[in-house]
This record gives structure tokens, C-alpha cells and sequence, in this order.
């Protein structure tokens, strides 16, 4: 029997939101051992090359970014560019450039992922944004949406920025001198502050309830918590909304590698769980407590 998430010549990708830092790369990495393809070259957070770089053409379209995401609401309610766009992507995924998804051996067997024989899909957590573009070109895609504590993240999305910020502030200038790169030492100035990151969790997460509110059964909303609290039975689930064909024993191995100590970090740290104190009628709203 066909899925019903069988499309066009093959199968519908598996669109996987979510805010940074909440748990979409470990799920992503969990999916592709469950067998879901998830792109031959990928970067170190589980991302395909190929699709990250076509959110970042697709948010840069309108002077979006993946900090400052709010630009992308102007660009898909353009009928017009939007209809231009989603026809651009169709290109895309029919050029040659899609080698960077499907590898070597799937490109020549398979040209364009339309007609790949098994399920397929990529993370990144900018789909939050453009996912109404990618609705447009896969009407039956089924998307998955992994959310995290909002102090948790912006901690996160902080020690990373700092991190990018030294890496930045430490280099030759004569580095720069060769090659100067559009925001490299501010790349994340919003999140170097808590509050910061934590309003730019908020974005995300009404942007992905809005998405995740219109379509149904095809999306699968997964808290980040409750996840590493009882892997199993949340894997087995996204085991069948995928259409995965997977042993339990296999379920069972990387459910012993989620480590559920990684939940609510923030209550470890005073400034933090302070933080929280603070944005707790904040947190309510999606759910959480301080």
C-alpha cells in the first residue's frame, strides 16, 4: 500500500521546525538512524547544505535573517514573489545543484528528490519561516516541531554567541583584509543578552503554532522535555508518522543514548532560574512554568 504521504512521483518530505537550540538537531539525528534521508552533505548540526542554503536565499530575498525573522511575513504575503519564489525552488530541486542533497549515486539514479523511493526530509530551523514556501511546492508534506523551555534556549543561543563573538574578536585583522564577511563578529548580537533570545524563542514559537494549527493530522508537535523524559513511546510515534520502517531494538538503543538530565537546565543556575522568575507569565503562555 501507498502512503498517503506518497507525492508526485514519490514520497512527501518530512519538514522538521523548530526553534535554535531546542532539540531539532538531536531529533534530526535520531530520525536518519530511525531511516529517514535527510541529505547526503549535511553541516555539524544535522542540516543539509542544499536546503540551508536555500532558506538563507529565500530569507535574504526580503532582508530576513534567522535572528531577525520577522521581514519573511512581507514576503510571503506577496502573492506575486511568492508564487516566483516557490517556482524558484522547484528549480532548484531539479538542477543539478540538488547532487549537494541526494549524493552522487541518488542523483543519478534519481535526478530530483520528487521521486525518491523511501522518506525524506531536512531540518532547519528557519523552515519555521519559509515553510509556507515549502507548503506551496509540497502540499502533502507532514511536518514535525520540537519546542524547548524558552530559558534553556536563551541561554543556549547566549554561550553560542559569545562563543562566535571571541572567535570573531580574536582574528587577525589581516584576515580581514583578504575577505570581509557580512556579520561574522555580529552574527548573534540579539542573543547576547537573555532577553534577546528569549523574545526571539517567542517569535518562533507563534510562528510554528500558527503553521502547526493548519494542518492537522499532518503535523507532530514534540516537547523537548517530554521527550528525554520517556524517548521510547515518542519514538515509536515518530517511527509511524514518518513512515519509517524500523525495529523496536533499534528504537530502544537510541532511546538509552537521550539523556533526560539535559531538561530544564537553567533550574541549576540562580541568575538563570531568577531570569525565569521574571518571564513566567511569559512562559505560561506556551505552557511552561519558572
Amino acid at each position: 500500500m501507498i502512503s498517503k504521504n506518497a507525492y508526485r512521483y514519490g514520497w512527501s518530505p518530512i519538514i522538521i521546525i523548530g526553534m535554535h537550540r531546542s532539540g531539532t538537531t538531536m531529533l534530526t539525528r535520531a530520525l536518519g538512524e530511525l531511516g529517514l534521508f535527510i541529505g547526503k552533505h549535511l553541516e555539524e548540526n544535522h542540516e543539509s547544505i542544499f536546503f540551508m542554503n536555500l532558506n538563507n536565499w529565500l530569507m535574504r530575498q526580503c532582508g530576513a535573517e534567522w535572528d531577525q525573522p520577522d521581514p519573511f511575513h512581507r514576503l510571503a504575503e506577496a502573492p506575486d514573489i511568492r508564487a516566483w519564489m516557490v517556482q524558484r525552488l522547484d528549480c532548484f530541486l531539479r538542477s543539478p545543484r540538488v547532487i549537494f542533497y541526494l549524493g552522487t549515486s541518488r542523483y543519478m539514479r534519481w535526478r530530483t528528490p520528487f521521486r525518491l523511493d523511501r522518506p525524506w526530509g531536512w531540518k532547519d530551523p528557519r523552515n519555521t519561516y519559509t515553510l509556507r514556501l515549502w507548503l506551496d511546492l509540497f502540499p502533502q508534506a507532514k511536518v514535525v516541531h520540537i519546542y524547548r523551555h524558552g530559558v534553556d534556549v536563551a541561554q543556549s543561543l547566549k554561550m553560542r554567541a559569545e562563543k562566535l563573538f571571541a572567535v570573531s574578536r580574536d582574528k587577525s585583522f589581516c584576515v580581514d583584509w583578504l575577505r570581509v564577511r557580512p556579520r561574522e563578529a555580529t552574527n548573534t548580537i540579539r542573543c547576547l543578552q537573555l532577553e534577546g533570545g528569549f523574545s526571539l524563542w517567542e517569535e518562533y514559537m507563534a510562528e510554528a503554532q500558527r503553521q502547526v494549527a493548519k494542518l492537522g493530522e499532518r503535523a507532530l508537535e514534540i516537547r523537548y522535555e517530554t521527550l528525554l523524559e520517556d524517548p521510547l513511546p515518542w519514538l515509536e510515534k515518530l517511527t509511524g508518522f514518518c513512515d519509517l520502517s524500523c525495529e523496536k531494538r533499534q528504537m530502544e538503543s537510541i532511546a538509552k543514548r537521550l539523556h533526560q538530565g539535559r531538561a530544564y537546565s537553567y533550574r541549576t543556575v540562580p541568575s538563570l532560574a531568577k531570569f525565569a522568575e521574571g518571564v513566567s507569565a511569559r512562559l505560561k503562555a506556551w505552557g511552561y512554568s519558572a
